[in-house]
């Protein structure tokens, strides 16, 4: 071999060894992992939590009632490549494992959050932080620390909400004011100090027996308003808010069902303002 042939032969031979010690020294693959959410409940807290850790995409849209969502071609996909796969468990998401087993995809993880009460009060906010934070650190064990410290941040920002919305309710008197309410809104209405003299159900269930026995409910307690959930059906209490002569108002149950309410804080705020609107505050 040629003196020229001799350090070119060198050269690519070092060329070859330091790539290989790059490429040994490559650090691990960072692809996020896939999260899909059946609501925007679920969706918005792993988009704190995670950050730009994780990839999420929801299922049904913020303003539709689960009981009444249509599975679509996409929402399949979506699962099809997914890592983890959260879901409240409420009888209105039966077709979960419809799409679970047409997604086909051996390797997702799917977590049933079996959280009881309504998720746009404080203390439901933080149960579902928690349950979704240890979700992540599980799949995801090396972010589990910067999971955490999202969560904890979150927690303090709901802590915060919660004491800034007591204090403003708390020359409203809202204990005096007594209202008939849907019943996916109880849980929220009771915790801002509402009196809910009766709840009622979907627009499907309201016969005219029960909306008469409803209109007698309320005139005999003295109500003042009649509160609509925009999720389960926003026109259900029309008609007995019009035989009471009484304000209505609808509020939402899922993040982004107003405009501008994509966060817990701005859709929790939105419904503040509804009620304190409503009954002259």
């Amino acid at each position: 071999m040629t003196p020229k042939l001799k350090i070119l032969a060198s050269s690519l031979l070092l060329i070859l060894a330091t790539a290989l010690a790059l490429g040994g020294c490559s650090p691990a693959s960072t692809e996020k992992p896939g999260v899909v959410t059946s609501t925007s409940l679920i969706a918005q807290i792993v988009e704190r939590v995670g950050g730009d850790r994780v990839s999420v995409a929801n299922i049904i849209p913020p303003a539709q009632c689960p009981g009444h969502f249509d599975i679509k071609p996409g929402d399949i996909q979506k699962l099809a490549t997914a890592d983890l796969f959260f879901l409240h468990g409420w009888q209105g998401e039966q077709f979960s494992q419809e799409i679970i087993a047409s997604a086909d995809n051996p390797d997702l993880v799917t977590i049933q959050l079996d959280i009881q009460g309504n998720w746009m009060t404080p203390p439901v906010q933080k149960e579902a932080t928690d349950k979704i934070t240890a979700a992540l650190c599980q799949i995801d064990n090396q972010n589990a620390d910067a999971y955490q410290q999202m969560a904890a941040e979150y927690t303090d920002v709901i802590s915060a909400k919660e004491a800034e919305i007591k204090a403003r309710l708390q020359s409203a008197n809202l204990s005096a004011v007594n209202v008939l309410c849907a019943d996916q809104q109880v849980g929220f209405v009771s915790w801002l100090g509402l009196n809910v003299s009766a709840p009622y159900g979907r627009p499907e269930s309201l016969t005219p027996q029960i909306v008469r026995e409803l209109v007698d409910t309320g005139r005999a307690s003295g109500v003042t308003l009649v509160i609509d959930n925009m999720q389960s059906g926003q026109d259900a209490g029309a008609g007995i808010a019009e035989e009471l002569g009484v304000t209505r108002i609808i509020l939402s149950n899922f993040p982004g069902g107003f405009s501008d309410t994509e966060t817990w804080e701005k859709a929790i705020d939105k419904n503040v303002q509804l009620v304190l609107e409503a009954i002259g505050q």
